[in-house]
């Protein structure tokens, strides 16, 4: 299956305390540097899975951005309609877990996908259009996203990103004149600000509830499936490999095959140091 990702690619710093985390103190603890980003997680396991990907982003400037493109390029993601933006542009996230791999807090600096405005996509409408499936998270404008749920012609899923980027999907439906799109994911909090989208035809809404596994509504019916057995040891990027599975699974997957295949790869991420886990190339899914 091709896919078609756009969004988010950035510097991943992550800090996690060796023990109960310490607000307005310094916390002992570890440190890794990593490619990340919403969408480019997303591309990275839907690759590992074996869908042909391509990623459409604009990497943040700096020394940064051309290591983070070769390194999507050594793993097979396509980024030829990618950008580089200019100097004092970035696309960073710094997050802090407790001890348990719990998400204490994070600062996301990504001001360089602001360029991705529906003109650019416009200009790579050929490459979203050829792709059987299309992910966008919401680090795109709210502008953006509204023209790629009018034009979009495969299914589409969005991707919530953050409580303060799921406002721009709510923006994004406002404005958009189809209002319609495949799939929504989101967490819980994240779900609070979207569950009420007036006008919104959406034909799945998959809500990550934590611990207790994944909600799913679906044509007036709601599903729950509870998270599989596993051992944390961060959640950061789980939420990436729960939508990269369900994805994977495609669009005529039932409501109970795409959820399995979505649990399966957000478990192999959360078991992972890292936001994307090599284990996920061995699922069977």
């Amino acid at each position: 299956m091709k896919v078609c990702v756009i969004g988010g690619a950035n510097v991943d710093i992550t800090a996690t305390s060796g023990a109960a985390f310490r607000i307005g103190d310094s916390n002992p603890g570890t440190v890794r540097v990593s490619w990340g980003g919403v969408a480019r997680n997303i591309a990275h396991n839907l690759s590992l899975l074996g869908d042909r990907v391509e990623l459409l982003t604009i990497f943040g400037g700096g020394p940064f951005a051309r290591l983070i493109k070769a390194s999507c390029e050594e793993i097979g993601i396509s980024t030829a309609n990618c950008e580089i933006a200019p100097e004092g542009t970035n696309s960073f996230f710094v997050s802090i877990n407790n001890a348990d791999g719990e998400l204490v807090g994070g600062v996301a600096d990504m001001n360089a996908t602001e360029g991705m405005s529906p003109s650019w996509l416009e200009e790579r409408i050929d490459s979203i259009n050829a792709a059987d499936a299309v992910v966008a998270d919401a680090n795109s404008s709210p502008e953006a996203l509204a023209w790629l749920i009018d034009h979009c012609r495969g299914p589409l899923y969005l991707d919530a990103v953050s409580v303060a980027k799921a406002i721009r999907i709510r923006q994004a439906v406002e404005m958009s004149e189809k209002k319609s799109f495949y799939a929504l994911k989101c967490n819980a909090l994240e779900y609070e600000e979207l569950c009420s989208l007036p006008g919104a035809r959406i034909e799945r809404v998959y809500v990550s509830v934590g611990a207790e596994g994944l909600k799913v509504f679906s044509q007036g019916s709601q599903y729950e499936f509870p998270a599989l057995p596993c051992i944390v040891r961060i959640v950061t990027g789980g939420g990436d490999a729960l939508l990269a599975g369900i994805v994977h699974a495609g669009a005529n997957a039932s409501v109970e095959r795409a959820a399995k295949a979505g649990l399966e790869c957000a478990r192999c991420a959360v078991e992972s140091p890292d936001a994307v886990s090599s284990e996920i190339k061995k699922l069977k899914i």
